[in-house]
C-alpha cells in the first residue's frame, strides 16, 4: 500500500517521479540503502502557505465550524494521569538494573513522555483551559514538565507559535532544518543519525536560527523543574531521574511516536507542504495526525478535528495523507529522494502575517 494516499486528480497534477514523490519509486530499498540524497537544496516557493486561504473559505462556507473552537476539558486529566504513572514507574525503577531502565525508558517512558509533549502542543495553543485562562495553560504545561527531566514547556510554546505564524519562512520558522542538516545528513546512515538526534536539533535549532530573550515564565519553568528533579533524586534515586530524562530523549528520536515530526511537513509529494494522518496512533496523540486541519484551525482542539474534517470533507479528502506514521521513518532513512532538504521554504517576509495563530506567547506576562 502506498505510504502517501493520493487521488487521481493529484496524480494528474503531480506526475510521479522518483525525485518528487518517493512513494511511487520502484527502486528496491535494499539497493538504495546508503544512497546519497538527491536533493541539494530546499524546495523554494514564492507563494503564501495554503492554510489561511483554506481557512477563510471553510469559515465562509461552514460558519458552524466556530462552534468547534474552544478547549478540551479532558486534557488536564490526561496530563495528571501521565505524571502519576511516570512518577510511579520512576519510583519502581529506583534500584533497577541499567538494562531494565533503558528498555523501560524506550518502550514505556519514551511513549508516555512523547504523549506529554503532544499535550504541550495542545496547551501552547491554550486548548487546555481556553484563551481566557493563559496562565492556567502555562501552569499545566509546567506541571507536565515534571516528568520530562528538562525545562522546556514554556520555550516550546514560544517557538512553536512562530512555526504557525511564519510557516516555512527562512529565518523565522524554527521547524525548518538548517543548511548544515541538509548537507551533512545526506545518506541513509546520516539520516538515521539525524532522526536519533532530533531531540537535540529541535531543542537547539531555535536558539541558533532565531534566538529570543528569556522570559520570566521560562525562568519559573527552569526553577520549578530543577526543584522537581532534585526531589526525585532525593526521594527516589538518580536512576529514577535518568529513567525520565532518557525516556524523553529516546521518545523524541528514533521512536515510532516521533515519526510525526517528519510526516507533518516533509515534502513527500511535490507541491504539498503539510500532510495529515488518520490512523490509530491519533488515539494516543490528541489527533495530532489531523495536521492539515490543525494548521488550518489551530484554535480547534484535537478532540474536535475529526468533526472539522467531516464537515469540510471536500477540502480534506482530496489531499495527500500518510497511511502509516512509523513507515515514514523507514522511508525517510532509506529513500534517497527524501532528506532534511525535502522541505518547502520561503524567503522571510516578516510583514506577511497570515493570522494563522492568534495567541501571543507572552501577552499575559
Amino acid at each position: 500500500m502506498s505510504q502517501v494516499a493520493t487521488n487521481s486528480k493529484l496524480e494528474a497534477q503531480y506526475p510521479p517521479k522518483p525525485q518528487e514523490a518517493h512513494t511511487h519509486a520502484s527502486t528496491d530499498r535494499a539497493e538504495i540503502m546508503g544512497g546519497q540524497v538527491s536533493r541539494t537544496d530546499f524546495e523554494w516557493v514564492y507563494t503564501d502557505e495554503p492554510h489561511a486561504t483554506r481557512r477563510r473559505e471553510i469559515m465562509t462556507k461552514y460558519p458552524q465550524v466556530k462552534k468547534l473552537m474552544g478547549h478540551d476539558p479532558n486534557l488536564k486529566y490526561w496530563v495528571f494521569t501521565m505524571v502519576a504513572v511516570q512518577l510511579t514507574i520512576a519510583y519502581m525503577l529506583k534500584d533497577a538494573s541499567w538494562p531494565l531502565i533503558l528498555l523501560t525508558a524506550y518502550i514505556i517512558g519514551g511513549t508516555i513522555n512523547h504523549i506529554m509533549l503532544v499535550a504541550w502542543h495542545e496547551i501552547c495553543h491554550n486548548l487546555a483551559f481556553g484563551h481566557a485562562r493563559p496562565r492556567a495553560n502555562k501552569a499545566l504545561g509546567i506541571f507536565g514538565n515534571v516528568i520530562i527531566g528538562f525545562p522546556a514547556s514554556i520555550s516550546f510554546k514560544k517557538y512553536h507559535l512562530e512555526h504557525h505564524k511564519f510557516q516555512a519562512q527562512e529565518g523565522f520558522d524554527p521547524d525548518l532544518p538548517t543548511v548544515f542538516e541538509g548537507q551533512f545528513f545526506c545518506n541513509s546512515l546520516g539520516k538515521a543519525l539525524w532522526v536519533f538526534l532530533l531531540p537535540a536539533f529541535y531543542s537547539l535549532r531555535p536558539l541558533v536560527v532565531r534566538p529570543k530573550p528569556i522570559t520570566d515564565y521560562e525562568v519559573i519553568n527552569l526553577v520549578l523543574v530543577g526543584i522537581a528533579d532534585a526531589l526525585i533524586v532525593y526521594f527516589m534515586s538518580y536512576k529514577s531521574l535518568f529513567y525520565l530524562a532518557i525516556g524523553t530523549l529516546l521518545g523524541l528520536g528514533l521512536h515510532p511516536m516521533a515519526s510525526h515530526f517528519i510526516a507533518e511537513h516533509y515534502m513527500f509529494i511535490k507541491g504539498h507542504e503539510t500532510y495529515s494522518y488518520y490512523g490509530p496512533m491519533n488515539a494516543f496523540t490528541f489527533n495530532l495526525g489531523y495536521h492539515m486541519e490543525h494548521h488550518d484551525f489551530p484554535n480547534i482542539p484535537g478532540c474536535n478535528l475529526p468533526k472539522l474534517k467531516e464537515i469540510a470533507k471536500e477540502y480534506y479528502d482530496p489531499l495527500p495523507s500518510h497511511s502509516s506514521w512509523p513507515k515514514v521513518i523507514w522511508d525517510f532513512i532509506t529513500d534517497p529522494a527524501i532528506g532534511p532538504y525535502c522541505r518547502m521554504k520561503r524567503r522571510s517576509n516578516r510583514a506577511r502575517d497570515n493570522g494563522s495563530c492568534d495567541d501571543d506567547p507572552d501577552k499575559d506576562m
